[in-house]
């Protein structure tokens, strides 16, 4: 018995002295000078994440925070032996409540602080976008062709080159009809053959209908700001804002203008991007 305390004893000691010894590293590291200026410019970076909004059955993006990853920056920084700004390393913080929470909302536009816009394009069974292609890849801008399954029967090779592209394929299914059989058929299409990792559905009035098919396959239904009929510059022009989502037919008005249209969402400051990018938190 006598045996077991003495080693119980020295088993403390141990324990004790690397507690003791670890703190002391703790302490020693905390007055570095590098760890010092780390922990200074991270109260100056430090971003906190904003959450999705939620108004009713509608929701915008909310955005990610960042924080400066204190252990990695001084670890790269002790090993060059001095603090250097450009070694700092920084880690995403992720809005607590996020979009992906919330398929079952509309989806009614990209959060405003960023200064973005987006265009979906509704390509229909017999529609041909060369021309509005050329427009946008002449002005180097990617976009969303919500295409219908007429379409796509046609069109598998078509849909797999503009998402490789970098644009987004979005499901409107067969005229619209989310209840038909064959919208999951699109999806794994769009999803699995054109390796698009979201998918999207597109409504241009609330239809719990369309929300119920599509929170099942996790698709965002998109339910447009902007939503243009019959003259889309003035249309534009008049109703862009931050984050807008923005809805053209594919027709004569929409390839006269288009041209007009990007310039002056450019010329408003906004950058033009994918849904992708635009719900991106």
């Amino acid at each position: 018995m006598k045996k077991f305390f003495q080693l119980l004893g020295l088993f403390a000691l141990i324990c004790g002295s690397f507690f003791y010894t670890e703190k002391t590293v703790s302490v020693v590291r905390d007055m570095d000078e590098i760890m010092i200026q780390i922990k200074e410019q991270e109260k100056i970076d430090k971003t906190d994440a904003i959450d999705a909004k939620v108004d009713g059955d509608t929701v915008i993006p909310g955005m990610s925070g960042k924080t400066v990853d204190v252990d990695l920056s001084y670890q790269k920084m002790k090993q060059y032996g001095a603090y250097t700004p450009k070694l700092l390393v920084y880690e995403q913080v992720k809005p607590t409540r996020s979009i992906d929470q919330y398929y079952h909302k509309y989806v009614v536009g990209g959060n405003p602080s960023k200064n973005q816009a987006t265009i979906i394009f509704l390509v229909e069974e017999n529609s041909n976008f060369d021309k509005v292609k050329k427009i946008l890849d002449q002005e180097n801008v990617k976009a969303n062709y919500f295409v219908d399954g007429m379409w796509l029967e046609k069109n598998n090779e078509e849909m797999i080159r503009l998402i490789e592209e970098g644009n987004i394929v979005g499901n409107l299914s067969y005229q619209r009809d989310y209840a038909n059989s064959s919208f999951v058929w699109m999806d794994t299409i769009i999803r699995r053959v054109g390796d698009q990792k979201q998918g999207y559905c597109y409504t241009e009035t609330k239809d719990k209908k369309v929300i119920d098919h599509c929170k099942l396959q996790k698709n965002f239904t998109i339910l447009p700001n902007l939503i243009t009929k019959e003259h889309p510059f003035s249309e534009v022009k008049e109703k862009l804002q931050p984050g807008s989502i923005i809805s053209l037919m594919i027709n004569q008005a929409t390839e006269e203008q288009l041209l007009s249209i990007v310039r002056y969402i450019k010329s408003r400051g906004y950058s033009i991007v994918t849904l992708e990018e635009l719900l991106r938190e």
